[in-house]
């Protein structure tokens, strides 16, 4: 779950749209009980009404989940609502951090702060995130940084940043592990003067894993191509460690989870507008944590620190509010 500024309000809308679909079409009744058994007890329905029941069903019943294989990607899920997984057999939720790769679906939404600090030249970014499940297989992810502040020219730059919009395909879940393939398009809505006005394609794959007991690993591996030559081509790497340590509704510290993500950026371009550049390595060290509020609130919050020189920023605060509905 990398936030917005590194990597609308449409929940509502989401939730409108599928109310409407859910109550509106559907499948005879004599075509739902002969395909029940195909799609793991889920009595399967109209592409609108797959649609509706992911984004406002009871999507939390664990007795509406079941594995998928990779084998069966094209075949087995497309026409099934979206069902949350169930807790891993260590007992570690399917959970985003920030900074981390998710590997698993999610419907939620959160607002994301960042500060980096430089010296005296401090940047600022607040976001939205959303994630909306369609099906079993397919959900989309939109960010939207709302407000990027840097400081550029002498004096500082505050504006709107690049929203991006993630396909993201689920490539197969079991109880302990699930992996999913994301293809991220980022739009230049943002300045130049704020380091965004980048149109670029980001396909990344990542997987998450209950390893044993609350241990969770996650991680992934990815690229970042850019659509202008004010940018570089570049390998994305990313793996995080974390454990659980507290029962879901142990509130305000349910879920209670610390962890450590390590992001590795691995620029591959060798001339960026027509200036020769190194192949800069960044990688950096998040040490995070999340927890639940109570009434599906959560509270997410980190610090990125990179050790590799040149340095992007001296340390970077992360801190997010997040709801799952």
């Amino acid at each position: 779950m990398v936030s917005p500024g590194q990597r609308s309000i449409l929940p509502s809308a989401f939730v409108a749209l599928a109310v409407f679909a859910a109550t509106t079409f559907g499948t005879p009744a004599a075509s739902r009980a002969a395909e029940t058994a195909s799609t793991g007890g889920q009595e399967p329905t109209s592409f609108l009404g797959v649609v509706g029941k992911s984004l406002a069903g009871d999507v939390y019943d664990p007795a509406r989940w079941h594995e998928l294989s990779l084998g069966t990607f094209f075949t087995e899920g497309w026409n099934e609502a979206w069902a949350s997984g169930p807790n891993g057999e260590g007992g570690a939720p399917r959970q985003g951090w920030l900074n981390a790769y998710d590997g698993v679906f999610y419907r939620l939404f959160l607002f994301t702060f960042n500060w980096a600090h430089q010296d005296s030249n401090d940047g600022y970014v607040a976001g939205l995130t959303a994630y909306a499940p369609l099906n079993r297989r397919f959900q989309l992810r939109f960010d939207i940084p709302f407000f990027v502040s840097e400081p550029g020219g002498g004096q500082r730059e505050t504006g709107f940043g690049d929203f991006q919009v993630t396909p993201r395909f689920l490539l197969s879940e079991t109880v302990n592990f699930s992996q999913s393939l994301d293809l991220t398009f980022r739009t230049p809505t943002g300045s130049q003067r704020t380091g965004n006005d980048i149109g670029a394609f980001s396909p990344v794959y990542n997987f998450w894993w209950n390893a044993v007991g609350g241990l969770v690993v996650r991680g992934g591996i990815g690229g970042f191509v850019p659509f202008t030559d004010r940018a570089g081509n570049a390998f994305l790497g990313n793996l995080a460690v974390g454990y659980y340590f507290t029962p879901h509704d142990l509130i305000p510290i349910g879920d209670l989870v610390w962890y450590v993500a390590t992001n590795l950026n691995q620029l591959t371009d060798s001339e960026i507008a027509g200036t020769q550049v190194p192949n800069t390595t960044t990688l950096t060290f998040t040490p995070g944590f999340r927890t639940h509020l109570g009434a599906n609130f959560y509270l997410l919050g980190g610090v990125e620190v990179p050790v590799t020189h040149p340095k992007p920023f001296d340390y970077q605060v992360l801190a997010a509010l997040m709801k799952v509905w």
